[in-house]
């Protein structure tokens, strides 16, 4: 898949296309289950699929104190959009000078010269250009003048009659919740988080649990405190190298503040099973999380911390004994 920039990383000779445009944050089951059929319906018509994406998120911008927690970082979006069999990404930064355009601006620019859309797929409440402007009648109106067909996609559910359409809210509910396993439901994997590893205070090695302490600007949101089973990949080393198909290995995540330490910074810090030789230091990391475990709880001994962190290693074991979790196709 080609992943793009700006416009001018467009190949000269690139289309006709089809193109989407959104936010996609965390590529749920309805982003795929849209994607994968636009995808394969291009191809029919001899196009190329294309999604158009903004980072930051435009609420980040806008409103940063109404942005919700992004599920995904960038590096993730892209790899699951990837995943869909899209031909390309166009990821735009988004600023206030990008959001001054005019609908027929963007249009013109982005969707008509830029990727020669021959076809422009929307869900009914999409809006674009300078204050939200844009609505399903002007992409018609303007599909009509340029020359592109636009074809609206309806709200996809789980099942015939479902309440309820896939949705990044409804992850963030569930992740709010601490229930990982709704939420992966809702995303057809497991939720994951991705950061480097930073130096902690170094208390689960001296209890014998060392632990990888993310970076308090890893990507993807933190789920509610607590205890999770899930799996620990490497991604990148400390020199920056990309790790290919990292060996998942079986973690205890502990998310919260340590409160049998007085803790006050919230933290995501992770046990791999069995292994105390890691130097993670530096490099970056992914954790899958599969299972919400238990809440977060205060001890009145390190002792009676220490049985609880035996049991809980007990049972991340068992949680993961089938191995690692694969993506569930919508």
């Amino acid at each position: 898949m080609h992943r793009w920039s700006d416009l001018s990383d467009v190949p000269a000779d690139f289309g006709p296309t089809v193109v989407t445009l959104g936010n996609f944050d965390g590529v749920h089951r309805g982003h795929a289950s849209v994607l994968r059929r636009m995808a394969a319906d291009a191809r029919a018509q001899g196009s190329s699929a294309v999604a158009v994406t903004f980072t930051p998120h435009p609420l980040q911008v806008h409103r940063p104190e109404d942005a919700p927690p992004l599920l995904t970082g960038d590096a993730d979006r892209l790899d699951l959009l990837a995943e869909t069999g899209l031909d390309a990404v166009l990821l735009l930064p988004y600023s206030l000078q990008f959001a001054r355009q005019s609908p027929e601006e963007f249009v013109r620019r982005y969707l008509v010269d830029g990727l020669r859309a021959r076809t422009v797929v929307v869900g009914r409440d999409v809006r674009f250009g300078w204050q939200n402007a844009g609505d399903l009648t002007t992409m018609v109106a303007l599909g009509e003048r340029f020359g592109f067909a636009v074809e609206v996609i309806d709200d996809i559910t789980p099942e015939a009659g479902a309440s309820r359409r896939w949705s990044s809210t409804w992850v963030r509910e569930a992740l709010a919740a601490g229930d990982v396993e709704q939420a992966a439901r809702v995303l057809g994997r497991p939720h994951r988080l991705r950061g480097l590893v930073v130096h902690g205070d170094a208390r689960g090695r001296e209890l014998g649990f060392p632990t990888a302490n993310l970076a308090q600007d890893a990507a993807g949101m933190v789920p509610a405190d607590g205890v999770y089973a899930g799996w620990l990949r490497r991604t990148r080393t400390a020199d920056g190298a990309p790790v290919v198909a990292g060996e998942p290995l079986p973690a205890a995540v502990s998310i919260g503040t340590n409160p049998t330490f007085d803790g006050v910074q919230r933290r995501v810090e992770a046990y791999v099973l069995d292994r105390t030789d890691l130097d993670l230091y530096d490099e970056e990391v992914a954790l899958d999380l599969v299972a919400r475990l238990r809440p977060t709880l205060r001890f009145e001994s390190v002792d009676q911390l220490l049985v609880q962190m035996h049991d809980d290693v007990a049972r991340v074991r068992d949680v993961l004994a089938t191995g690692p979790s694969v993506r569930t196709e919508a």
